[in-house]
């Protein structure tokens, strides 16, 4: 047999054995881990998950360079401190930052993956995207749309501001509603008016089958309360 038979066989036989990506070497798995977690994007409305469920962010916010999400209290309580971008919990993405519940209805992800892309856009599903450039308190009567991971992209008004709910494991205050319709799975997602972020679903009644009302903790309270900024 010929030297570069015998080459080739043992080349392929540690190509087998160790899989393609170890006979690349580490240079190329390097670029191929580099590709992947370049490619992680969570923008508000999109999915985090921890070690006992899922939680939607509602709008990213930033204080200088680092970057955060928001998420409701009541589902970031006992999530435990690692926040992944999928299912599987192999692409670790953010941290626990500080939860708010009962009393308010907030928490903060602080995003610790710098390869990540966390855009200040909300997504509406079928419907695209919507940029976040700024925050403001509701005021009754204006036109609110939020995008809920069950019920998808809907719109309406605000009926009433500083509003108390009581969800029986606690009492929330401050929140406000509208007339707009929500089913569970859409907790924490975005609620705006145009460009302008409003506040993250936290609760309703009814549903969109017969009609109904949706709850929101307002989103200038959580950015107060973490120093934080929309982008």
């Amino acid at each position: 047999m010929s030297p570069f038979r015998t080459a080739w066989r043992a080349a392929l036989a540690l190509v087998l054995l160790l899989g393609w990506s170890a006979a690349l070497g580490p240079d190329a798995r390097a670029g191929e881990r580099g590709q992947d977690r370049a490619s992680v994007v969570v923008h508000g409305g999109d999915t985090l998950y921890s070690t006992v469920g899922r939680c939607t962010v509602g709008f990213n916010a930033r204080s200088g360079s680092t970057m955060y999400g928001s998420v409701t209290g009541r589902c970031a309580q006992g999530a435990g401190a690692t926040w992944y971008a999928d299912p599987a919990l192999t692409v670790a993405v953010g941290v626990t930052a500080g939860v708010s519940y009962p009393g308010n209805d907030y928490a903060a992800v602080r995003y610790t993956d710098t390869t990540g892309s966390y855009p200040g856009e909300v997504s509406l599903g079928s419907a695209g995207t919507r940029d976040i450039t700024a925050a403001a308190n509701p005021v009754v009567g204006q036109q609110v749309c939020h995008a809920g991971r069950t019920t998808g992209y809907r719109c309406g008004t605000v009926q009433a501001v500083n509003v108390t709910v009581n969800y029986g494991g606690g009492i929330v205050y401050g929140l406000f509603r509208s007339n707009v319709c929500s089913e569970p799975g859409d907790i924490g997602g975005p609620a705006f008016s145009g460009g302008t972020a409003l506040g993250i679903i936290a609760g309703s009644s009814g549903n969109c089958a017969s009609g109904g009302f949706t709850y929101y903790q307002p989103v200038v309270e959580w950015l107060s309360a973490y120093g934080l900024s929309i982008y």
